[in-house]
């Protein structure tokens, strides 16, 4: 199967189909991706297959873990080359996206990506996690991350960015545990987990859905 069925059926398969506009959009964001990889180092996974299943597809699997709507802002930690929040964004036209990303090649890549795909309402932060200004605390719905090393940093990190009963969502091997008491402790509660196989792969996952406690600041 070529890269470009690959993603089609893969995408439907998860529950995001994509018009042909978004399709074409996906691609173009690769081939910079791998322009862009031959100065930088962005991704060790260049082989055409992988990328659409390990970078696209994994990347979409993140919507069902939260419910897409006009206005909703989405704050990813630790972007890197942009996964999952640009695969996201593409996918939900209708959403706004803050990338935090404290490399600067790998910042000038993201901007790079915004200005060729014309991705409106969309920006990249040129800051490690801890530093990002007291002004983008308690201002978005959704908070995905990729990159940290375990889900306890991670809730540790992204809580402050959230709404009080905002989303975090988090892709983890199936073997990767987290006990209510740890979540709670970052001032969150399990919300639900999702099980999934990457489409045409065996490559499983668990989307961990964690939400902000409404009072964790008054306690």
């Amino acid at each position: 199967m070529n890269p470009m069925d690959l993603l089609v059926s893969g995408s439907k398969e998860l529950g995001v189909p994509l018009t042909r506009e978004q399709i074409e959009d996906l691609f173009l964001y690769v081939a910079e991706l791998k322009k862009w990889n031959r100065k930088i180092n962005l991704t060790a996974i260049t082989n055409d297959r992988d990328v659409v299943i390990k970078h696209l597809l994994d990347s979409l699997s993140y919507i069902q873990g939260f419910a897409p709507a006009p206005g909703l802002r989405l704050l990813d930690m630790g972007s890197g080359a942009g996964f999952p929040a640009i695969p996201i964004r593409i996918a939900c036209p209708e959403i706004a996206i803050t990338m935090v990303e404290s490399v600067k090649k790998k910042a000038s890549f993201l901007r790079h990506i915004l200005r060729t795909l014309q991705l409106r309402d969309s920006e990249v932060l040129d800051a490690r996690t801890g530093e990002v200004p007291a002004n983008y605390e308690n201002t978005y719905s959704v908070v995905t991350a990729r990159a940290f090393a375990d889900m306890t940093s991670a809730l540790a990190a992204g809580m402050r960015f959230l709404k009080p009963g905002g989303q975090m969502v988090l892709s983890r091997g199936p073997e990767e545990m987290i006990e209510d008491r740890e979540a709670s402790s970052a001032g969150a509660e399990i919300e639900r987990t999702i099980r999934l196989r990457l489409p045409h792969s065996n490559y499983d996952r668990v989307l961990w859905v964690f939400r902000k406690q409404a009072l964790s600041k008054s306690l």
